[in-house]
């Protein structure tokens, strides 16, 4: 595993771990001002910019909660990199009527002289 990839793997896992304490400052730490996010819920143009990101927080802290499980995969360039995951999210009674179901989590990220940024999110279910 390259540094870059280190230090990107290290940047989501603090990230999906601070995810799930609810702690919004640490979720929003090393995102660009300029982010771009597509979200499972509306608006489905997605927001721009960190206070519309930093507004969508509060009611998915509360519902994910009752479970979510982050598996994370990175490839990384010089200065572009992108990482995707499978999330285990949804309550108690969500996972057992559909154990498989998993959230797809997509980030894009950009390197700013010399440091990490999320740029892009990009969150959808499987439509069946």
């Amino acid at each position: 595993m390259s540094d870059d990839e280190l230090q990107i793997r290290t940047l989501i896992t603090r990230w999906a771990e601070a995810v799930h304490r609810g702690d919004l400052d640490t979720v929003l730490d090393q995102h660009a001002e300029d982010l771009v996010m597509y979200d499972v819920p509306a608006p489905h143009e997605g927001i721009r910019g960190l206070a519309a990101y930093r507004a969508t927080w509060p009611p998915f802290f509360v519902w994910q909660a009752q479970g979510a499980r982050f598996d994370i995969d990175v490839t990384a360039g010089h200065d572009v990199a992108y990482a995707h995951a499978l999330l285990r999210c949804g309550t108690p009674e969500e996972l057992a009527e559909c154990p498989s179901l998993r959230l797809r989590l997509t980030f894009g990220l950009r390197k700013e002289h010399g440091r990490w940024l999320i740029a892009h999110e990009h969150h959808s279910f499987p439509h069946d």
